[in-house]
């Protein structure tokens, strides 16, 4: 017997039931996300490498170890997508959208790729709803885009939702920072695991994901971002949390809250879903105030999100449903009939109706009584 070829590990089918749910997904984003005055964008599967090494940054796990790269025999490096943000970045600079009316706010829904270790909810191909505001560096822009993320999972019933929150302030108070993390972390190094040694120079912010104990209990008293915020970024951090709590979202101010993504300043955070276990992120993200101009283009502060559909799924109370599938079925006993039926079930669609005409022959030749 000739051996079966399987799906690559870390990617998967979808399958027609499963379609049905992800339709519900893509059905309550658009009415959530076009209701607050959100286009939607599609960007290419692939871009220049470069974008990402510059945009998400060369010190990342996603460039480090994640990405898919590959030569296109022209000699120039292209990469599979990782992430959505930094491509919606280009796009806007690339179309000339900092002369539109600001801020410009944009959707997605698109499939991302990275190489890394299959689980649960986690795939190497994977699907992610996303939502950017770009042109605006006010308080009310990170709001709204936490607020219409909430909306969504609250929609999609996901459980168990809580919603992280901190701020990582302007570059050069991160900068001043991780030059204190990276001391303190050199103090501690023959109690950090090799990884976290490994990130000392590179990325000392992620030893705060850590899940080794040791390492766990180092971070437990490591000097902390939040603490050392003043000025402008304590006001803006303010006037968010603020305008959230208008909105009766409710947070946890978690000063250990990091994301993997080096474009991103001030306004951090991350919904998590107790349905998930350990790896329970179903959606965040922050502001970028910097990203645009990095890519060439006009200083244009961002905010924006990303959620990943499967995850979505897996902690939703119940699996999305789409409306019923057929409105009308047409079946018939005799091939005289099949023309009248095949008109029947065109007339029907074109009316609006969803039809389905019997192709099985489960009834052919029976008659009547």
């Amino acid at each position: 017997m000739t051996e079966r070829i399987q799906a690559p590990r870390g990617t998967f089918d979808v399958l027609p039931d499963d379609a049905a749910a992800r339709a519900v997904v893509e059905r309550e984003a658009r009415r959530i996300l076009e209701a607050a005055g959100y286009g939607r964008i599609e960007t290419p599967s692939f871009e220049a490498t470069e974008l990402f090494a510059r945009g998400v940054g060369e010190a990342t796990d996603i460039v480090q170890k994640e990405m898919y790269s590959f030569d296109d025999g022209g000699g120039r490096s292209l990469t599979l997508r990782p992430e959505g943000t930094a491509p919606v970045c280009r796009a806007y600079v690339e179309h000339g959208m900092h002369k539109l009316p600001q801020p410009v706010r944009l959707w997605y829904l698109s499939s991302f790729f990275r190489h890394e270790r299959a689980q649960a909810g986690r795939y190497r191909q994977f699907w992610q709803v996303g939502a950017e505001a770009i042109g605006s560096d006010d308080p009310a822009v990170d709001a709204e885009v936490i607020l219409l993320l909430a909306e969504l999972l609250d929609a999609l019933t996901v459980r168990g939702l809580r919603l992280r929150l901190s701020s990582l302030g302007s570059p050069g108070v991160r900068a001043e920072y991780r030059e204190e993390l990276r001391a303190y972390l050199r103090q501690h190094a023959d109690r950090l695991s090799s990884e976290a040694r490994g990130r000392i120079d590179l990325n000392p912010l992620r030893a705060f994901d850590a899940t080794d104990p040791a390492t766990r209990e180092v971070m437990a008293g490591a000097p902390l971002l939040l603490d050392r915020l003043s000025g402008d970024d304590a006001e803006h951090f303010a006037q968010v949390r603020e305008l959230l709590d208008r909105a009766d979202i409710a947070y946890d101010v978690d000063p250990t809250l990091v994301r993997g993504l080096d474009y991103y300043t001030r306004t951090v955070f991350e919904f998590e879903s107790a349905a998930l276990g350990a790896q329970s992120g179903v959606g965040g993200g922050g502001r970028y105030d910097g990203l645009v101009e990095a890519l060439g283009g006009p200083p244009a502060p961002g905010t924006g999100w990303a959620a990943g559909v499967e995850r979505i799924l897996l902690a939703a109370g119940a699996p999305p449903t789409a409306p019923p599938p057929v409105d009308l079925y047409v079946a018939y006993v005799g091939d005289e009939q099949r023309a009248e039926a095949f008109a029947l079930t065109g007339a029907a669609r074109r009316a609006g109706l969803r039809a389905q005409l019997e192709l099985a022959g489960r009834l052919r030749g029976r008659a009547d009584g």
